[in-house]
C-alpha cells in the first residue's frame, strides 16, 4: 500500500479545509470586532507593533541636544581647512533652511541626477533675489534631493567675508572667497563648488530686468574647472526674483553704507525688519546635463575657449529659465 492510499483511507482527510475567518462583526453599527491576527511561519501569532512613547522620543531628542552642545563647549569637533564644520550645518543650518525650502517656497527640483555621484564638479547657477537665498536653497536642493546628499561648497563675494558675523556663519556652513585657488584647490579634492558668475549685477538687478541673465564677467570660473578637469553643470533658478522685488536703487545711501546697492521693494524699508521676510514665491531648480572639460584641460589659458564655454554656460542657463517659467504660469501658485 503506498503512502497516497494510506492517507486517503483517513477518515475526514480529502475534504478537510481550514476554517475561514469569520467577518468583523460591527457592535452599534460603528467599529467591528478585531480580527484575530494570523500566525507567523513559527506557529506563534506576530507580536504587535507598539508605537514608540512619545516620553522616550522626547528623551532621547533632548540626549542628543544635551550631547551636542557638549560637544560644542568642549571643542570636541573637526573642521576643515576652510572653516567648514560639517556637524553645526546638518544639525543647525540646513534644518532651518528647510523650512523656508519645503514650506515657504515649496521647491521643485529637476534633473539631480546631473550631479555627479562623486568627485569635483562646479555648479553654475543663475543669481538673483536682492539677498543670495538661492545660493542657499540649492546647497539644500542638493543635500536633500542628491542620492549621496552631497554638500555644496559656495563660493562668496568678498564683502561676505568682511561683515563679522556672517563671515563666521559663511565659513561654518561650508562657504569660502570666490577665487579661483580655493575653487581648484576643493575641486581637486572631490567638492562640489557653487559659483553665482552675475554677482552683485544678479542679485541687485530691479524686478523690471527679472530672469534675464546678466554678463558673466570674464569667466574665471571656467578657467578653475579646466584646469582641474571637471564638469560643470549649469543650473536654473526661477523663483528668487519675486522674493524681494527691487523697485529702486538709493545709490547714494549705498555708497554710505559701503554696499553694492540699497533696495527699495514694496515691503523695504517701509515695514521695516518686516520688511526682511521674504515673499512666499514658488520656486523651480533645474539642474542642466553637465559640459565636460578633462578634454581641455591644456586650453586653460586660452581667452577664446574661456570665453566660448562660459558663452555655453550663459545661454544654457537662459534657455533653462525659460522653460521653466513655461512650468510656472503662477509665480505665487501651488
Amino acid at each position: 500500500m503506498s503512502q497516497d492510499e494510506f492517507r486517503g483511507m483517513l477518515p475526514g482527510h480529502a475534504d478537510f479545509t481550514l476554517p475561514r475567518p469569520a467577518e468583523p462583526v460591527r457592535v452599534n453599527g460603528r467599529r467591528p470586532i478585531p480580527e484575530v491576527p494570523s500566525m507567523n511561519g513559527n506557529g506563534h501569532h506576530p507580536a504587535p507593533e507598539v508605537e514608540p512613547d512619545p516620553l522616550d522620543v522626547w528623551d532621547q531628542r533632548v540626549a542628543r541636544g544635551l550631547a551636542f552642545l557638549r560637544r560644542r563647549l568642549a571643542g570636541s569637533y573637526e573642521v576643515d581647512e576652510f572653516g567648514f564644520d560639517v556637524e553645526l550645518n546638518d544639525a543647525v543650518f540646513q534644518p532651518l533652511l528647510r523650512v523656508l525650502y519645503h514650506d515657504w517656497f515649496r521647491t521643485e527640483v529637476y534633473g539631480i541626477e546631473n550631479v555627479p555621484k562623486d568627485g569635483g564638479a562646479l555648479v553654475v547657477a543663475n543669481h538673483s533675489g536682492t539677498l543670495a537665498l538661492d545660493a542657499l536653497m540649492l546647497g539644500v536642493a542638493i543635500r536633500d534631493q542628491h542620492p549621496q546628499e552631497r554638500h555644496l561648497r559656495l563660493l562668496g563675494a568678498d564683502l561676505v567675508f568682511r561683515m563679522p558675523v556672517v563671515s563666521e556663519l559663511a565659513r561654518k556652513s561650508g562657504a569660502t572667497v570666490a577665487c579661483n585657488p580655493d575653487a581648484e584647490r576643493l575641486m581637486s579634492t572631490g567638492e562640489l563648488v557653487g559659483v553665482f558668475p552675475e554677482g552683485f549685477k544678479g542679485i541687485g538687478k530691479r524686478f523690471t530686468d527679472r530672469y534675464k541673465l546678466q554678463r558673466f564677467g570674464r569667466g574665471g570660473f571656467v578657467s578653475a574647472a579646466l584646469r582641474t578637469g571637471t564638469p560643470i553643470v549649469p543650473v536654473a533658478i526661477v523663483g528668487a526674483e519675486e522674493i524681494y522685488p527691487i523697485l529702486a536703487d538709493i545709490k547714494p545711501l549705498a555708497r554710505l553704507l559701503g554696499m553694492p546697492y540699497f533696495p527699495v521693494t514694496p515691503t523695504f524699508p517701509w515695514l521695516g525688519p518686516l520688511g526682511l521676510v521674504p515673499l512666499p514665491s514658488k520656486w523651480l531648480i533645474q539642474f542642466c546635463p553637465p559640459i565636460p572639460t578633462e578634454h581641455l584641460t591644456d586650453l586653460a589659458d586660452d581667452p577664446m575657449v574661456v570665453y566660448n564655454l562660459a558663452d555655453q554656460v550663459r545661454e544654457t542657463i537662459q534657455a533653462t529659465l525659460l522653460e521653466l517659467l513655461e512650468k510656472r504660469p503662477d509665480p505665487f501658485g501651488l
